[in-house]
Order: structure tokens, then C-alpha cells, then sequence
């Protein structure tokens, strides 16, 4: 580190840690309001019961970015809207059926992955197991063999995800023991080069394979299923099933001794080609007070969108309902941020951040947006997770601890714990810090998110304890209110 960045370091340090925060009366009413009389519940159970998965794109999702433009406005804020942004058609799974009738019968589980096309009619079949075999080798099988084939694309599987990633709030936690399952500082950009697994897919595709069974990655029947990844036009172009892991080892086993199987299979899924293939993000504002400051803007978010399996519990109806939740709250407190307030819901995050990347795009980056970027202070979002805030991902920008640190620690009591200096990657923030701005995410709770509930069918209401929102609402809240109050915006990330 040179001379001149150890001075800049400490200047900013300086400036930071002189900044008022906002006083102590001001949350104690943002506590009483978001505890003592807390709008979560209705909010997450819509979103959850009421309407469940919310894939990009389907009606659900549609369905549910109007009830929460709806409820917005319905708080008070300004301008409540829905932005549309070009994604592709959506999608629903219309009916499934995958069973094993010989030598037996028997039910399995199994989803079909999102916007995978419809087979011809039910499919009656002994499965090919192709599991073993390189890329290569099932190509040169050729449609002799694989056309109108049930196709069981891999090897029997062996490695549970069994583990899930360890808690950075935690006294012992050692920095970036977390990074396996964050793709911590992971920023946007291309899928890269195909795995062998997808290489085996597409090869049996080419050959016309009917159905493409795989197992999850899950145990205990808990189902990993996704689908679609990519801007439009990305598609999944056979139809194509996941059943769980030990369902699909019981086949392959069955195979293996030359047992006789068949299985029956059916999927019926329909295809959302108008509203010219829009998605939508909803965004509104708590406009700001001060003559100088009030158009630099402090924003909070979180994606909308779900998979389609589960109903999208703990990925992300609680971190929604927190941002909704949190607005309320700084409207009903009667709070007067110098700054405007912006909360933004997002769709196709789970296709790629592609909502809020639409959004930084055309109103963050490059020429046409230098002002707006100028006046862009900080977006707080919320994922990866569930549970209460215990603190946050300061992104390698230690500038800001001074800050955080004093923000968290109103509170202690109610389980915020502390900030931790690494990055978070796999979610919306990086696409604030791609387009040169500040962007965080907070530490939650994560027993039972990897193992058992992110991206899978068990992502059910269940799993979430609607205080722990509560909480995160409080916290969220406060965050945004203290940025939108302190004299200077936060400092720009580290390129």
C-alpha cells in the first residue's frame, strides 16, 4: 500500500467516523413500529401461501410484483410502479407424472426443470443409463440409440451437499471458509465453458433423446431443481427431469443387476409468449427532505422471483417481505431521510441477477448515466439467507466499518452480532458494485439453507420464523434511514 492510499484511508476513516448517526430516539420508534406493530405476516403469506413460486416471467411472478406494487402504494410511497425489462417467455409446469410400473410400481420424486417443453404424450420406457460415459461416447451412440429414449444422463450419485456453509458472524469463524457456497466477489458475466454433465445433455438432445432424467444433488428427498439460466432465448430444449438422488440410484442399481424396468412418464408445461415477453422489477420511493441532497438516492431490494418447486420460503419471500416491510415501517415512523429512499423488488435473479443487471443498465452505467451514478449512494439487498440480520458483508471496503459498526450496534439485543470484511457474491448487490457503486449484503442464518431448502422443494413456510423478519425489517430500516441521514454518501467499492 503506497504513502498516498494509507493517507486517503485514514481521511476517509476520519470523515466516516465523524458522521452524526441518527438519534437514538429515532430508533426506538423504528423498533417500536417494526416489533410492536409489524405488517410481515400478511405480506410473506401472501407471497408465499396465497401466490407461491414466483418463476420469472409466469403469472405468479406477474401476479405477485402487482400486489406488491399495490401494497407500496397502499403505504404511501411515491410513485410505485412496475419497470419492465425484456426476458423471454414464461413458464408453468401443468402436470408431471413419473413412476416406476415394473418391476413394481411406485411413485417417484421428481420435478421438471423450468421451461422444459412438454414430452408427446405419456412415454412408457425402459431407461437408457448413459452414466459413465464421456461426452463423446454418447454422441457417437447417435439417434440409433438415443432417439425417443428415456435418458439417464448420469452416473449414480455419491456426493451429497451435506454441509452448509459455516456462520461469518460467528467468534471462530475462520474469513472465507464461507466462500464455497457464495461465490464470494463473483461478478457477472458469461456461463463459461460447458460442464461434461452438460455436454452429455446436449448430446443426447442431438440424438433425440425423449426425456433426460438426473438425480439432485439433495438427500432425504429433498429436490435441487432449476432450469433456465441466461438472457432470452436460453431455453431448455428437451424435456427434462430431476428426481431425487436416491430414487434415481435405485434405477440405476436396478439397471446394473439387469433387473427389468420401466418407468412412465409424462410432462405437461405451457409456454408464456405474450406481454412481448417482459419481466418486471417494482420499485417506489420515500423521496428525500433536503433541498441539497434529496435527489442522491439510498436503495434497498431483494429479488421477487423464485424457483418453481417449494414455494420460494427462505429464497427470497422473506427478504422481500423484509425490504416491503422495512419501507413501511420509515413511512409510518413519519421519517424524513435527506436523501431519497428507494426499494426495488427484482425478477430473474435466479436466472442471473438479470432483473437488477436490466436495471443497473439503463439507469447506472455508462455515459448516459454519469449524474445518476454520481448521485447513487448505496443499495442495501437482502438473499442469501434466512433469518434475522446478524450483521453484514462489508466487500472488502473496510472504509465503511466505522459506519456499520456504529448502525449495528443499537442492535446487540436483538441477535446483530457483527460485521465481517470479507465479500458475498451470487446475488443482486454485485450488480450495483459492476456498475461502480456500493452494494451489501447481510449475514443471516444458513443451518438448513444449503442442505435443504435454497433452490429446492422443502423451500416451504415452514423453514422461516416470521419474527426472525421482524428483526430483519428493524434493521433494514435503520440502515437505510442512517445512509440516507449521514452528511457524506458511502465510499465507491474497490475496482
Amino acid at each position: 500500500m503506497t504513502k498516498i492510499t494509507v493517507v486517503a484511508l485514514v481521511v476517509t476513516l476520519a470523515v466516516l467516523s465523524a458522521q452524526p448517526a441518527v438519534d437514538r430516539d429515532t430508533i426506538a420508534q423504528i423498533r417500536a413500529e417494526g416489533m410492536q406493530r409489524s405488517q410481515v405476516e400478511p405480506v410473506f403469506n401472501e407471497l408465499t401461501v396465497a401466490i407461491g413460486p414466483r418463476l420469472t416471467a409466469s403469472p405468479a411472478h406477474k401476479r405477485a410484483a402487482e400486489f406488491v406494487r399495490e401494497r407500496l402504494a397502499a403505504y404511501g410511497l411515491s410513485n410505485a410502479r412496475l419497470e419492465p425489462w425484456k426476458f423471454g417467455p414464461g413458464w408453468t409446469l401443468e402436470k408431471l407424472t413419473v413412476e416406476m410400473i415394473e418391476p413394481r410400481y411406485m411413485p417417484l420424486i421428481g420435478y421438471a426443470d423450468a421451461w422444459s417443453p412438454s414430452t408427446k404424450g405419456e412415454i412408457v420406457a425402459t431407461p437408457l443409463f448413459v452414466g459413465g460415459k464421456s461426452p463423446e461416447e454418447v454422441a457417437a451412440m447417435g439417434s440409433a440409440s438415443l432417439k425417443g429414449a428415456v435418458v439417464m444422463t448420469q452416473p449414480a450419485l455419491t456426493n451429497f451437499v451435506r454441509r452448509d456453509r459455516p456462520q461469518p458472524s460467528d467468534p471462530g469463524y475462520v474469513p472465507m471458509s464461507a466462500a464455497y457456497a457464495t461465490n464470494a466477489g463473483s461478478a457477472r458475466g458469461g456461463r463459461g465453458t460447458p460442464t461434461a454433465a452438460q455436454r452429455i445433455a446436449e448430446a443426447a438432445r442431438n440424438g433425440g433423446a425423449a426425456v433426460i432424467l438426473k438425480p439432485s444433488i439433495g438427500e432425504h428427498g429433498t429436490v435441487f431443481v432449476t432450469g433456465r439460466v441466461g438472457g432470452p432465448g436460453a431455453a431448455v430444449a428437451v424435456p427434462s427431469v430431476t428426481l431425487s438422488a436416491e430414487h434415481y440410484n435405485m434405477i440405476a442399481g436396478m439397471l446394473e443387476r439387469r433387473v427389468p424396468v420401466r418407468l412412465r412418464l409424462n410432462v405437461e408445461s405451457k409456454f408464456y409468449d405474450g406481454d412481448t415477453g417482459n419481466a418486471y422489477n417494482v420499485l417506489a420511493e420515500l423521496p428525500g427532505s433536503d433541498p441539497v441532497l434529496r435527489d442522491e438516492v439510498v436503495m434497498i431490494g431483494g429479488h421477487l422471483d423464485s424457483w418453481h418447486t417449494g414455494v420460494g420460503a427462505t429464497d427470497n419471500a422473506d427478504g422481500a417481505t423484509t425490504v416491503i416491510e422495512a419501507m413501511r415501517i420509515l413511512k409510518a415512523t413519519g421519517a424524513r431521510p435527506r436523501r431519497t429512499i428507494r426499494v426495488a423488488l427484482w425478477g430473474g435473479e435466479e436466472q442471473g441477477l438479470l432483473g437488477s443487471r436490466a436495471w443497473t443498465a439503463e439507469h447506472l452505467e455508462g455515459d448516459k448515466n454519469a449524474d445518476a451514478r454520481t448521485k447513487f449512494d448505496v443499495y442495501f439487498n437482502i438473499d442469501n439467507g434466512t433469518g434475522p440480520i446478524y450483521g453484514w458483508f462489508l466487500q472488502n471496503m473496510e472504509t465503511v466499518r466505522p459506519l456499520f459498526d456504529a448502525w449495528l450496534e443499537p442492535f446487540k439485543d436483538l441477535q446483530a452480532r457483527r460485521n465481517v470484511t470479507e465479500p458475498v457474491g451470487a446475488t443482486d448487490h454485485l450488480s450495483f458494485i459492476d456498475a461502480g457503486v456500493p452494494g451489501f449484503n447481510p449475514i443471516q442464518d444458513y443451518v438448513n439453507y444449503d442442505v435443504r431448502t435454497h433452490h429446492t422443494n422443502m423451500d416451504t413456510v415452514d423453514r422461516v420464523n416470521v419474527a426472525d423478519i421482524r428483526q430483519a425489517a428493524v434493521v433494514m430500516a435503520a440502515f437505510a434511514l442512517q445512509a440516507a441521514t449521514v452528511d457524506q454518501k458511502i465510499p465507491r467499492p474497490n475496482r
